[in-house]
C-alpha cells in the first residue's frame, strides 16, 4: 500500500486510503487516525509531529474548470504540511497547498490556499483566525 521508508513513530490506524502510496513522505512521528484519505497522484509531505485527526481527505489531483478541457486533461498539485501540525477531523487539503509548522486546522475546514505558520485556521473556505504564540522552552 506505501511505498519508500517508514519514519520513526509512524502510526496509521485503518481504514486508510491512498491513490498510489509511493508519492507520500511522512516524517517522525506521524499519526494517521481512522478513515483519513490521501489521494497521492503528486507528492503529499506531512512534517514531523503532524496529526490528521478521523476522515481528514488530502488531495493532489485537480481538473480544469472548463468542461470541455475535463474532457481530456488531469492535473495534479504537491501538497506540503509542516512540523508539528494538527489537522481537525473531516477537514480537507485541495491540492497544491502549504501548511507552515505549528498549525491547527479546525475541523472540517477546507484548506484550500496556502496557510502560514504558527496559526489556527479554520472555516470553508480556512483562513487564519487566532495566532498560536511561541512555545515556551
Amino acid at each position: 500500500m506505501l511505498g519508500g521508508e517508514y519514519p520513526e513513530n509512524l502510526y496509521i490506524q485503518p481504514p486508510f486510503f491512498v491513490d498510489y502510496g509511493v508519492n507520500i513522505h511522512f516524517g517522525k512521528n506521524c499519526y494517521l487516525n481512522y478513515g483519513c484519505t490521501i489521494l497521492d497522484v503528486n507528492s503529499v509531505e506531512l512534517g514531523d509531529n503532524t496529526l490528521l485527526s478521523p476522515g481528514v481527505t488530502i488531495v493532489t489531483p485537480t481538473h480544469p474548470i472548463d468542461p470541455k478541457a475535463r474532457e481530456t486533461e488531469l492535473s495534479a498539485k504537491p501538497i506540503k504540511i509542516g512540523k508539528n501540525c494538527w489537522i481537525g477531523a473531516n477537514a480537507t487539503i485541495c491540492p497544491g497547498v502549504t501548511i507552515g509548522d505549528n498549525v491547527v486546522i479546525a475541523a472540517g475546514a477546507v484548506v484550500a490556499k496556502d496557510i502560514p505558520s504558527n496559526v489556527v485556521a479554520a472555516g470553508v473556505p480556512a483562513k487564519p483566525i487566532k495566532q498560536i504564540p511561541p512555545t515556551k522552552q
